[in-house]
């Protein structure tokens, strides 16, 4: 699918990006925000950004703050964890 986006050039140029970088900046804007809304899982992350791997995607997303299959659930039961592991004699 192609989506163009009309953008006045006053608002454009206080984005900080450059016009040629603008496309790919927005597309992974698109996929950082839907996999962060759970809309998306990281394969399709991986297919929307056209990374050859799983692993390239999952750093991607961890450079951008957006930590793959990890919730805050998930950190908190892991910190948990550990904790309990470190208490035990």
């Amino acid at each position: 699918m192609t989506v163009t986006l009309n953008i006045p050039d006053d608002v454009a140029s206080n984005l900080g990006i450059e016009e040629p970088a603008l496309p790919r900046a927005m597309l992974e804007a698109f996929a950082i925000e839907g996999y962060r809304e759970g809309r998306w899982s990281a394969k399709q992350v991986r297919l929307i950004l056209g990374h050859d791997s799983r692993w390239q995607t999952e750093d991607f997303l961890s450079a951008h703050d957006v930590w793959p299959g990890l919730t805050v659930e998930d950190v908190l039961e892991d910190t948990r964890v550990a904790e309990a592991a470190m208490l035990r004699p």
